[in-house]
């Protein structure tokens, strides 16, 4: 079975990445001085975390041994360990984007199905 990990951007964001071949990562990440990622039971805890109330996101799928060594786990929110990549990531490695819709309190829905490549 294939391990996942997930990224959260603006649609903005991932159609800039498609025109120029990667993401380099938001302002976060850059900051950072990688990017962030998640594993599926963590998309959750990272949108109320970070990304409350923002619109036009959407939720992009990885495969782990794509994206090579540059992928370490790290302890992150609550000491719990996070995929964090120290390189840009290939938009022709995405296995699939998702929109992830938000209602009225900017809270987002994320179905279960979302996860299904």
């Amino acid at each position: 079975m294939k391990k996942i990990v997930y990224k959260i951007v603006t649609a903005a964001d991932w159609s800039d990445a498609i025109a120029k071949g990667q993401y380099d990562g938001s302002a976060d990440d850059k900051r950072d001085g990688f990017i962030h990622l998640s594993e599926q039971h963590q998309v959750r805890g990272t949108l109320e975390k970070h990304f409350k109330g923002k619109r036009d996101l959407v939720l992009i799928a990885f495969e782990v041994s794509k994206l090579g060594s540059d992928l370490k786990w790290e302890q992150s929110r609550g000491g719990e360990l996070f995929p964090h990549l120290y390189a840009p990531l290939s938009v022709s490695v995405a296995l699939w984007k998702r929109p992830l819709p938000n209602n009225s309190d900017g809270v987002h829905f994320l179905d279960e199905e979302f996860f299904t490549c």
